[in-house]
């Protein structure tokens, strides 16, 4: 039997079909008052998305490329940094601030457990030389989503700096209003854009950190970058991705037609009914069962079956792409993702694809349980499905 393609992995996400034949368009000069009209509208809709008016910079990079010149740009060889780490992407954090000759307080909890925030302000009572603090928003590797807003105030007294790749979009990340100083964010995830475009936002307090950074930097200097947004009509200092922006635009104006908090609540029912659909086959969760989750959702492969193959079985048999676990949860558990472009039949049609998958490796499962308990979450919210 054909099989529909159909991509529910945690990143890269599916692209609105508007915004991949935004990809098409001709190319235009990246100079120019017409490509600084898309780019002030981008910058504009990105501090909706980040809420915040601080200022945005767009690079060319993955999400790890934002995250390496923010640790270039705030900090000089030597500085003390506390980073919590309950994921994979926590731990790159930790590798990253070593790699740059930081002095790095790690913070480490299991994979799935959420930052204890009381534990953050505790430790950094104890060491007044630290200078900033770094936590993930959504930890991808997990699907378990920290209370940002705790950690901005366990941290208050030092740079706050969040790693919104997979949450920016949809999870509630309020930048000004918690006082988070740096968030840094990636364009394939909720943003539903292609891979390929790296953002940071800058509040006051990091920017007078700048000034006093003396870590080596050049392609992602934000003082090079804010003097080209400064020019009219704005730029990029270096040459820019163009298609790439052309698409974010048309995503972000997506986003702002649906209304972003119409699109946060939507995530929310999204997690939900991932949540009970796995609950309904019998499956454990791996991670916190919270509405705050709304990003991803991993479970544990039930006992006896490899989480791999799992996935491997439902890719191949049913054209549907969710995600093995990450390092040390490489083949234990599973991730489905539902972070931008996904409905109510995404979700419905992921957890059928698990049932069938589960049956056809051995381990019973009553076929219609998952899916009828995420079709009840759409039912009771009103969402036809």
């Amino acid at each position: 039997m054909m099989n529909k393609y159909r991509l529910m992995s945690p990143g890269p996400t599916p692209i609105p079909p508007e915004v991949s034949a935004a990809g098409a368009l001709p190319i235009i000069h990246h100079r120019t008052p017409e490509f600084g009209e898309v780019f002030t509208r981008v910058n504009e809709n990105l501090k909706r998305v980040f809420m915040t008016d601080n200022d945005i910079f767009t690079y060319a990079a993955s999400g790890t490329g934002a995250f390496e010149g923010a640790v270039q740009n705030l900090f000089s060889p030597g500085d003390r940094v506390l980073v919590v780490n309950n994921g994979n992407f926590g731990e790159r954090w930790v590798k990253m601030g070593r790699a740059f000759g930081l002095e790095v307080i790690e913070l480490a909890y299991d994979w799935g457990q959420k930052a204890d925030n009381d534990e953050v302000a505790e430790a950094l009572a104890t060491d007044p030389e630290i200078k900033a603090a770094i936590c993930v928003l959504s930890e991808t590797s997990t699907g378990t989503v920290n209370d940002i807003e705790g950690f901005a105030r366990a941290t208050e007294n030092v740079l706050t700096v969040v790693d919104a790749v997979s949450g920016l979009g949809c999870c509630e990340l309020r930048t000004d209003d918690w006082g988070v100083d740096v968030v840094v964010a990636g364009s394939q995830k909720a943003l539903m854009t292609p891979p390929g475009l790296g953002f940071v936002s800058v509040s006051e307090r990091a920017w007078r950190a700048h000034e006093e950074s003396r870590m080596p930097r050049f392609y992602f200097d934000w003082t090079a970058a804010k003097k080209a947004y400064e020019k009219t009509p704005p730029q990029t200092p270096w040459t820019p991705p163009v298609s790439l922006i052309m698409q974010l635009d048309i995503a972000l104006r997506q986003i702002m037609d649906e209304g972003f908090e119409n699109a946060l609540a939507r995530h929310v029912l999204l997690g939900r009914a991932a949540r009970a659909g796995v609950k309904g086959m019998g499956l454990r969760l791996f991670g916190p069962d919270e509405d705050m989750n709304t990003a991803v959702t991993a479970a544990w492969a039930p006992e006896g079956v490899d989480g791999k193959q799992l996935v491997r079985v439902v890719f191949e048999e049913h054209g549907i792409q969710i995600a093995n676990g990450q390092g040390q949860m490489s083949g234990k558990i599973f991730r489905i993702g539902h972070c931008g472009y996904f409905d109510a039949y995404d979700i419905i049609s992921t957890i059928a694809a698990i049932e069938l998958a589960l049956e056809s490796l051995g381990h019973p499962v009553e076929l219609g349980s998952g899916v009828g308990a995420a079709q009840r979450v759409f039912s009771k919210s009103g969402v036809t499905a």
